[in-house]
């Protein structure tokens, strides 16, 4: 039998003195394990959010956007699409229910980039709840899930309301699936003005 003096030695314990030496090697084998899931719960985290990270991290030019008339600032807030999704695989991508559950950034993400994006618009009123982190171009039209610059605080309140833009997102994907309307005029559309989409 192999003589294993060097491994007690190394762990500090001798694998011969029975339950106490157990439960050592329990706690050590548990510890392990532990700092093990962490390790891999930091590594997903940073690999999930990415270029996110940096976004949320980058020096924060308050007052530099500016909304009108409940319509986001063009040149902060442009919309972007999301390469993903095509005419040609709609019917396989935003048209399926459930889609936009599977592409929705992070809560922490939106969180995060909700306050930033708030002192970059220079609202007076500071309330993070007060806004809604919108995309947009919609998840639902094919619109990028990250990008910042699909991104705004949408006032919840006021004279434009973000529940009135969600309607008009509904009606848009109904016409983009039904194939009443391309999905490209359709993501024009509410990027430009979604008021008179």
């Amino acid at each position: 039998m192999a003589d294993h003096g060097h491994l007690r030695w190394r762990l500090g314990f001798d694998f011969d003195q029975g339950d106490v030496n157990r439960r050592r090697f329990g706690l050590l084998t548990a510890a392990l394990v532990v700092v093990s899931v962490g390790v891999a719960i930091v590594w997903v985290a940073r690999s999930s959010l990415g270029g996110e990270v940096r976004t949320i991290a980058a020096p924060v030019t308050a007052g530099k956007c500016h909304s009108a008339d409940g319509l986001p600032d063009p040149k902060c807030t442009p919309g972007v699409t999301d390469p993903r999704v095509t005419q040609s695989n709609i019917q396989t991508t935003i048209c399926v229910t459930g889609y936009t559950a599977k592409v929705r950034p992070s809560s922490v993400y939106t969180r995060l980039l909700k306050q930033r994006q708030i002192a970059e618009y220079g609202y007076a009123d500071t309330n993070p709840a007060d806004y809604e982190e919108d995309h947009l171009i919609p998840l639902e039209l094919g619109g990028s899930p990250t990008d910042p610059k699909n991104l705004w605080p949408e006032p919840v309140g006021e004279d434009h309301p973000a529940s009135r833009k969600d309607g008009i997102e509904n009606s848009l994907h109904n016409k983009v699936c039904s194939g009443v309307t391309s999905l490209a005029d359709a993501q024009t559309r509410i990027a430009t003005n979604w008021q008179a989409a």
